[in-house]
């Protein structure tokens, strides 16, 4: 009776952590809707706004469960408050140039850079952590290569936009994967790091007449307020459904943010979708397909193999 009993809740487990996941991703990629209404307030404001306001979400969350000493352990140690400025910095950048993006109506590049940060993660593991790759993973990546190659000759220059998008998300993830710390707790370092640094822009902001805070009217105010719980909702969401679903799901699941965002573009914000771009966007496309099939193929073949060893 016991061994049905674990079943079921490890199914209503993954269930509740797919939900999850679908849940962060949506948010994730509707968040261009926000932004847009955040359009009066420049995108450094927004960026230092965010990065305060999360880290005060995450430090009462982490102080309500009890896991404040996650940080202080974590800081503590050189080494890996090293890494964490690292990773600081990198999503800093990520987070500082997509708000400028969609207020500058980027929403589809900015859509085609986490598009292609999964293929960027597998090249970012050749070349700094030396993984192999197969031939069809190979293909993806090169097929996903000719799709920016052929979007940069459409435009006349490469969708650096894109490219700077998923490279320093990627290498966030990359330093990450070094770091032991708890995904939220981590962000809580992260932003704790660089809160001073906000604060301190802020503060100047208002000092020389550049600020927003009494300027805005109060439903603009009250969404600018919110940018923390909109930062560190969907990360906790998303740690809380990682953890309970396989990670071909995750892998799957998190293209609903870019294909939110690129209906958007395209639908709400009427950012042009040429013939062209479409057919670099294919090509990518084609390529995390290849990618992700190749990745469900090999983790069936892996479970078979267990559950054979396991009957023998």
């Amino acid at each position: 009776m016991e061994e049905p009993a674990n079943q079921l809740r490890a199914s209503q487990g993954a269930s509740r952590g797919l939900w999850g996941l679908i849940a962060a991703f949506t948010i994730w990629g509707l968040l261009p809707l926000y932004l847009h209404e955040l359009a009066a307030v420049p995108a450094g404001q927004i960026m230092a706004y965010r990065l305060v306001l999360c880290c005060a979400v995450v430090l009462a969350l982490l102080a309500v469960r009890g896991e404040l000493a996650q940080i202080r352990s974590a800081l503590a140690r050189p080494a890996t408050r090293l890494r964490l400025c690292a990773s600081a910095l990198l999503i800093s950048v990520n987070w500082l140039l997509y708000v400028w993006a969609i207020q500058n109506g980027r929403v589809i590049e900015s859509s085609l850079g986490y598009f292609i940060n999964p293929l960027v993660n597998v090249l970012l593991g050749v070349l700094v952590l030396h993984e192999r790759l197969s031939r069809v993973q190979w293909g993806a990546v090169a097929l996903a290569a000719t799709g920016v190659a052929h979007l940069s000759w459409q435009a006349g220059a490469p969708p650096w936009i894109a490219l700077v998008l998923a490279f320093t998300f990627g290498g966030y993830g990359l330093v990450r994967k070094t770091i032991a710390v708890d995904a939220i707790a981590g962000l809580g370092s992260e932003t704790l790091l660089l809160t001073p640094f906000g604060l301190a822009y802020l503060i100047g902001c208002e000092l020389t007449g550049h600020g927003v805070l009494f300027e805005l009217p109060a439903r603009t105010l009250g969404l600018l307020l919110c940018s923390g719980a909109l930062t560190a909702v969907p990360l906790a969401l998303f740690a809380y459904g990682a953890r309970r679903v396989r990670l071909s799901t995750v892998g799957l699941v998190q293209y609903i943010g870019p294909s939110l965002q690129l209906m958007l573009g395209i639908a709400l914000f009427h950012e042009p979708f040429s013939a062209g771009r479409a057919i670099g966007f294919a090509l990518i496309w084609a390529a995390l397909a290849l990618y992700a099939g190749n990745g469900l193929w090999q983790g069936r073949r892996l479970a078979a193999a267990g559950a054979g060893a396991t009957a023998d």
